[in-house]
């Protein structure tokens, strides 16, 4: 059978995405520049990629090299550096990146919450105080009231299961908690933020006459594969640690509850409080079954090397597995609510993989779409190399690369392949049997 042409919908958006505390440099009032003053982390993220001060010559690059959207986060340190107290010139700053955004022709897509917290709330406990849900819809309709003229897409929380696996279960990030009873607390107050959020992003939108707005989150999702393909007990670690990881916060967000293994239940204020879910889709995962108790029941990753499956990986060792968008795109269709490829990317030395990478993601994508997923976009990480937290600077992600010592950019080209396929609006898939 010959190959055939997919052609995506005249109206998908494609672009890539950055966050505030990779690429804008001097975020010195949150939780993450104290981490790294502390020496938690190999390389503090400093001036990053001075995208603060650039953000206007970054986005004429993503428009040349074909995007029509881009998305970006707020720094809620910026934007209320004390408890209550709102700072109109940080404000004016992300008007002014909207703007920007707009005059390039590239849609804005504005997360609220990526990783990072003001150090005032950092010292109120985060995340795992009762107050910071509340305090984060304030935070929200205050954003949303000043600066969200023009914005259509709003993402919430950037991979809220994650951020609480990383800084609450294994102690990497900031706080540097290791308790999965502190873990499932955050994650309960990250859902009732989201819930508080999406309620105040409507209610503005609403009373101030505004376009309709979409309200989703950025998902982190990731293939997983029993460690033994015939082991029973693999099997089961791999089941439920998809569900806890890639299933169990959606699950909570269009259904209203969430009961966690472990007999732990949330009960929301609301369901379906999701317009659209953004996907952060990386690599593949195996796993193996470590024990009956809380939280060993979710296994554990076995080491890739010494798994017959295994293929490429990235520089940081992640295994590169395109099918796995199809996959997840196929599953997470299931919801009914359209599709974001909110981040995919690799980070490498040889851009020449970058190139495959791009490629055969996207193909994945696209056959999804032909048998029925409704995806609205893709969005590659990231526009620029940049600070990627505890790996510091050597991960090399971006479409643009970033000379630190000068701050110069060089668009590479994997970059000049995307835009090929973001102006054609086409890919080549090639035949392949049945999934």
């Amino acid at each position: 059978m010959a190959n055939q042409i997919f052609t995506f919908p005249k109206d998908f958006l494609w672009g890539s995405a950055t966050s505030s505390h990779q690429v804008e440099g001097g975020n010195s009032n949150n939780d993450w520049w104290d981490w790294e003053q502390s020496g938690r982390v190999k390389e503090k993220s400093g001036a990053a990629c001075d995208h603060w001060n650039r953000f206007r010559e970054d986005f004429r690059l993503a428009r040349s090299l074909g995007h029509n959207a881009h998305r970006f986060s707020l720094e809620w340190s910026r934007i209320e550096p004390e408890e209550g107290q709102f700072s109109k010139e940080a404000l004016a700053h992300y008007r002014e990146v909207i703007e920007s955004l707009a005059s390039n022709d590239l849609e804005p897509i504005v997360t609220l919450h990526h990783f990072t917290l003001p150090r005032w709330l950092s010292k109120q406990g985060g995340w795992l105080s009762s107050r910071t849900p509340e305090l984060f819809a304030r935070y929200v309709r205050t954003v949303t009231e000043a600066i969200g003229e023009g914005v259509r897409y709003w993402m919430t929380l950037n991979e809220p299961v994650v951020y609480a696996f990383k800084s609450y279960f294994l102690g990497e990030w900031p706080p540097g908690d290791k308790s999965f009873r502190a873990a499932i607390q955050v994650l309960a107050n990250l859902l009732r933020g989201h819930v508080a959020a999406y309620e105040g992003i409507t209610d503005v939108s609403r009373k101030l006459r505004r376009k309709p707005v979409q309200t989703g989150i950025a998902h982190y999702v990731a293939a997983l594969t029993p460690c033994a393909e015939h082991s029973f007990k693999d099997k089961l670690a791999t089941q439920l640690r998809h569900l806890a990881l890639n299933r169990l916060f959606v699950n909570a967000l269009v259904r209203g509850r969430v009961i966690y293994p472990g007999f732990f239940s949330i009960r929301l204020a609301r369901a379906k409080t999701l317009d659209f879910i953004g996907l952060d889709y990386y690599t593949r995962d195996f796993v193996h079954y470590r024990g009956f108790g809380i939280p060993q029941i979710f296994g554990d990753l076995c080491s890739l090397q010494h798994h017959r499956e295994v293929g490429p990986r990235n520089f940081l060792s992640w295994e590169i597995f395109p099918r796995g968008i199809y996959l997840l795109v196929k599953e997470f269709s299931r919801y009914g609510l359209p599709i974001l490829i909110s981040e995919n990317g690799l980070c490498t030395q040889e851009d020449r993989e970058r190139t495959e990478f791009i490629t055969d993601h996207v193909r994945g994508l696209a056959r999804a779409m032909r048998e029925g997923a409704c995806v609205i976009g893709y969005l590659y990480w990231s526009l620029l190399d940049n600070f990627e937290w505890a790996d510091g600077f050597s991960p090399r992600f971006g479409l643009v690369e970033v000379d630190y010592s000068t701050q110069a950019r060089r668009v590479r080209e994997s970059a000049k392949m995307l835009a090929d396929i973001c102006r054609s609006g086409t890919i080549t898939l090639k035949h392949q049997g049945p999934a």
